[in-house]
């Protein structure tokens, strides 16, 4: 099976009903979270089965301008290390870039060092495309 990068939205909300009881033990919620202004947020599927996910917002600044902040980010234990993670992290920062974030942030705790070199790198590698 090959895996797909799916974006959150109302034709699409059973995948995030799914994302959602794998990875958070419930599934209610789907549909108003999509429906909310300035939501982003990213399924992988393989075959038939979620193996990660990822979401946020992108906040207004009051500068302004907007940034995007990533809260949470998590791929199946079985699928990681095949590059999922990272394919998620990119279908959210170019879905940032499009709706104007100039910026990304997230939190990751010191507890978490794999997690935190990964984002270190990464956010190296973010170059958001600016709008006139």
């Amino acid at each position: 099976m090959s895996l797909v990068i799916v974006r959150a939205s109302l034709a699409a909300v059973e995948v995030l009903e799914e994302a959602i009881r794998r990875f958070v033990g419930v599934a209610s919620g789907a549909a108003r979270f999509v429906r909310s202004p300035g939501t982003v947020a990213f399924i992988a599927v393989d075959g038939h089965e979620v193996q990660g996910w990822c979401w946020g917002y992108v906040l207004a600044r009051p500068d302004g301008a907007s940034m995007l902040y990533l809260h949470n980010l998590e791929v199946a234990e079985s699928h990681r290390r095949r590059g999922i993670g990272r394919r998620l992290l990119r279908s959210f920062m170019e879905a940032g870039a499009q709706l104007g974030a100039g910026k990304m942030f997230l939190i990751t705790g010191e507890g978490n060092a794999p997690r935190a070199a990964s984002t270190s790198r990464w956010g190296q590698a973010w170059q958001p495309r600016v709008r006139p």
